[in-house]
């Protein structure tokens, strides 16, 4: 199957389909409704935002069945109470969940961990789902410490990709 995949980059017009995308698998762990509409502004993928970072998108048989995006923060900030951190974030990564189980994500993270490493970026963040754990345990990322989120009340865990080959010389 994998040798099916196609992972390239998202374009403005991929933005609705990419919200699709986005939705679709954060319902997949049934989370409360009221949560969604917390959500919807970092769920929802405009073409301003695949302007503004990079975005990639995986098709299979010509279905875009997943994404993933990285954002670079100059600085420290405060989103509500959760503290962002300076550096790169992986800010998105969803896939259909028609498609999980596939080795899609992994071929996701591999591609990103390709990408960074070229353009000589040394570890990439993640504020993750906490359903979530064991994708990112297994896929080589490191876990910090959890986060307090955009829910009151719930804390999410932070993870860490080292990119491995990364020299200063680079």
């Amino acid at each position: 199957m994998m040798s099916q995949l196609v992972i390239c980059n998202a374009t403005e017009t991929d933005a609705n389909e990419l919200t699709t995308i986005s939705f679709a698998a954060k319902r997949h762990w049934n989370y409360p409704e009221h949560y969604y509409e917390l959500w919807k502004n970092e769920l929802t993928i405009t073409s301003e935002y695949i302007q503004n970072n990079k975005v990639f998108k995986a098709i299979y048989s010509n279905t875009s069945v997943g994404y993933y995006s990285l954002v670079k923060n100059d600085k420290d900030f405060y989103a509500g109470d959760v503290l962002v951190k300076q550096g790169f974030y992986l800010e998105h990564i969803f896939i259909l969940p028609m498609y999980h189980k596939r080795g899609i994500g992994r071929e996701m993270i591999g591609h990103m961990k390709q990408y960074v490493l070229n353009m000589s970026i040394n570890s990439v963040l993640v504020f993750a789902d906490p359903y979530s754990r064991g994708f990112y345990d297994k896929t080589g990322a490191v876990f910090l410490y959890d986060s307090k989120s955009s829910i009151p009340g719930r804390m999410i865990p932070v993870y860490q990709y080292v990119i491995e080959n990364y020299t200063e010389s680079q």
